[in-house]
């Protein structure tokens, strides 16, 4: 569960600052990885459980800690100290957090993306348009708050045409069996429950802006500069386990059952969850998707919403404060400050069987 509170996230460039020796690269043996509980990214804690990830830091001669952290902001602030060398994020708080709080960062790993876990529901509106004048709850500043602002643009509507209130995810679900509370925009495993809800409809969900909500496995730049082994075995890791997920054989059904109870479900609730998500199961469609036009003008989008929010921090006078770079060089925003990258090249490495 992607669990965002706004405090920790405005707190996320101070405490950055604050600690100067944050994430000095150098060549070692030991790294960690952090991740929290979600559909896209429980599959690293079978890669440490089933020996995956051990095998392939055997390989390159190192030890790689996959480490679980039950808040998923502060998960980012702690990556953004150096307290780790990767985490696992969105394609938003990647850059709203370490990014925009100077910390070069690196997308090494793209796995998928929100193609209906995301979602805004209503309990008396059938169309947006009916929106006009309500009050939506959302975790503020997260990637709900991103939807909802899509959403209303998709019928030439804008934020101040209605009401947002913020709610924690932790409150989400019993609130909106109160009377109160009418419209929420979350994710799943909560967008399946409140679509339960009896006469809810769900007007919007991320299956209609493809390619926005990115979830990434990051890890810093000069981290993986100096330790290119590193990059090698997350890379490998991930994607012998993306071979067994994506199978119909006893291991990946076991997988799949495994990642459910993980996850808080079962088997089916775990595969309800990645059908309504655009997984990138072979390096290649990872490689051919940051490649593509619709992720650059997803990343473009993203980057302007976090600026409106003022998520890119106080010195940002403009969008295009943090460069932002692509795999071709190509860089968005001030390529004198390019602080978040998507590097395709170890994805690359294991489409061409190189790894």
């Amino acid at each position: 569960m992607k669990t965002r509170d706004l405090s920790k996230r405005l707190g996320a460039g101070l405490l950055a600052a604050s600690l100067s020796m944050a994430a000095l690269g150098q060549e070692k043996e030991h790294f960690s990885i952090a991740w929290t509980i979600y559909a896209g990214w429980v599959p690293w804690q079978y890669a440490e459980d089933s020996g995956i990830m051990k095998k392939w830091a055997d390989k390159y001669g190192i030890d790689v800690d996959i480490v679980q952290v039950n808040d998923y902001i502060e998960s980012i602030n702690q990556f953004t100290a150096g307290q780790f060398d990767g985490v696992v994020a969105t394609s938003m708080d990647g850059l709203s957090i370490p990014a925009a709080s100077g910390v070069d960062t690196t997308a090494l790993i793209v796995g998928d993306y929100s193609n209906g876990n995301d979602g805004l529901v209503s309990k008396d509106a059938h169309s947006i348009e009916e929106l006009r004048g309500e009050t939506v709850h959302l975790v503020e500043l997260s990637v709900s708050h991103y939807l909802l602002v899509r959403a209303l643009d998709s019928v030439g509507m804008e934020e101040r045409d209605l009401n947002v209130v913020n709610i924690s995810d932790a409150d989400l679900v019993s609130a909106f069996q109160t009377d109160e509370v009418r419209h929420v925009v979350t994710w799943n495993p909560l967008l399946s429950e409140v679509e339960a809800y009896p006469g809810a409809t769900k007007l919007f969900d991320s299956s209609q802006i493809p390619g926005h909500i990115k979830d990434l496995t990051l890890v810093n730049t000069e981290t993986l500069a100096d330790n290119p082994k590193l990059g090698k075995a997350l890379v490998g890791a991930w994607y012998e386990v993306m071979d067994i997920l994506a199978s119909d054989s006893e291991a990946g059904q076991k997988a799949r059952a495994y990642l459910g109870e993980l996850s808080g479900t079962d088997q089916a609730g775990y595969e309800a969850q990645l059908a309504a998500m655009k997984m990138f199961w072979q390096p290649q469609m990872s490689v051919d998707f940051i490649n593509s036009e619709e992720a650059f003008e997803a990343m473009d989008s993203v980057r302007r919403f976090s600026f409106d929010k003022g998520l890119l921090g106080q010195g940002a006078t403009t969008p295009d404060f943090v460069g932002i770079e692509f795999p071709d060089g190509t860089v968005m925003g001030d390529a004198g400050n390019v602080k978040l990258r998507f590097n395709d090249d170890y994805m690359q490495m294991a489409a061409d069987g190189e790894i």
